[in-house]
């Protein structure tokens, strides 16, 4: 086996079990290992640190899986650690909701695989290059564990890039989705579509946000920004709301929520459907003196690295502020961040910004995590991405 030898004093993070070892801090490469095999790390004084899956192409030289030496990463590795992601996962899936996020990269020791759950079918995304070499054996434990009608990749991101990677999508195993999967989410019926993936913009990481945020709603007027399919704005009417304003820029999103709102049965009249660029229609909103009870922002990522997070913070306050100020005393406003660049802090400080700049005097009287099929590793703490804040206009 190929071994990777660290620089004096680089291997710190790497026995304090981060994943990520950077190229920077290889001293030495002992061999030729191909892209996505199997490497063993050393330190300086030639103690073994841990398993990892090297890449020459990506700034993440080595990705770490194992630290036990006795526990070489074999087909039977890979195997059981699909498997123990899936078990811990087993009691999410109940006849009230059977989406669920099965596999979510680092935090399950599977650095670079997404498996997700919708209904009878799973959609799986491979960012590195060391689940692409194992894809075969990922996709037959998965058959086994779970038996679904099919498995569909949807690997078109980025991150492929700096692996060295193309795009690929199509089906893995089964039958392919029909255009529109239904799957249930806190007892709520969606009508998603798989193939085309995150433009359908069902997430199921807003699963318990989307609850949380629907006890604020009964009797008021809702807002929804970025409604996507509509998962905020269905857990709304669950839940009393008198009636819904839903924004999306995205003609598929409009499509798919009012394909969901006929499909659980509820008064079409109460909504109204706008497929708009969501700032422009805020300022709109402005003009028109329009006021609301509730409302949601769920942006896309605005900040996808560092290097993004002040033109990101420029962008999440401006959205705030016009959000704002459509608000009374009394008026509840549920933000959300999925930049994992931008921390809570910062992200409550963006946000006091934009309550200022709107003359608005704020108070946070929630906050918003991930939910626990999205676990946060308590050393990868990057893996902690979504966050957001239920705020009250004082």
């Amino acid at each position: 086996m190929n071994k990777i030898t660290l620089h004096k004093g680089k291997e710190k993070a790497a026995w304090q079990l981060h994943p990520w070892i950077f190229s920077g801090a290889i001293k030495n490469v002992d061999g030729t290992p191909a892209n996505g095999a199997i490497v063993k790390v050393f330190n300086i004084d030639k103690e073994f640190i841990a398993y990892g899956v090297y890449n020459a192409h990506s700034r993440v030289a080595v990705r770490l899986l194992e630290w036990n030496q006795q526990h070489p990463v074999d087909d039977g590795w890979w195997r059981s650690r699909v498997q123990r992601a899936i078990q811990l996962r087993t009691h999410l899936l109940t006849d009230q909701n059977n989406t669920v996020r099965l596999i979510f990269a680092e935090a399950d020791f599977l650095p670079g695989l997404i498996v997700d759950k919708y209904g009878d079918f799973l959609s799986v995304q491979i960012h590195s290059s060391g689940i692409e070499t194992v894809k075969t054996i990922i996709v037959e434990e998965l058959v086994q564990l779970l038996q679904p009608k099919g498995i569909y990749e949807r690997s078109d991101l980025n991150a492929r890039q700096h692996e060295g990677l193309s795009d690929t999508n199509g089906l893995l195993y089964g039958e392919m989705p029909s255009e529109f999967v239904e799957v249930i989410e806190n007892g709520i019926r969606y009508q998603i579509n798989i193939v085309e993936g995150q433009k359908s913009g069902f997430y199921c990481d807003q699963r318990d946000n989307r609850s949380l945020t629907a006890q604020y709603v009964k009797d008021k007027r809702v807002l929804d920004c970025f409604c996507y399919s509509g998962g905020f704005t269905l857990n709304a009417f669950k839940a009393g709301a008198s009636s819904v304003v839903s924004v999306d820029s995205s003609a598929l999103a409009i499509e798919t929520l009012n394909k969901n709102i006929v499909l659980n049965g509820f008064d079409t009249t109460m909504l109204t459907a706008i497929q708009a660029d969501v700032n422009k229609y805020l300022r709109q909103l402005r003009e028109e003196e329009e006021k609301f009870d509730v409302i949601i922002l769920d942006p896309p990522k605005y900040a996808p690295s560092r290097s993004a997070l002040d033109k990101a913070a420029r962008a999440y306050k401006d959205l705030n502020r016009r959000a704002l100020l459509l608000l009374e005393s009394g008026g509840l406003l549920a933000t959300f961040s999925c930049s994992g660049a931008m921390d809570i802090d910062t992200f409550k400080q963006v946000v006091a910004w934009a309550a200022l700049d709107a003359g608005k005097e704020i108070q946070f009287i929630r906050q918003f995590n991930q939910p626990e099929d999205h676990p946060i590793r308590a050393s990868f703490p990057e893996g902690e991405y979504l966050k957001g804040l239920l705020v009250r206009v004082v």
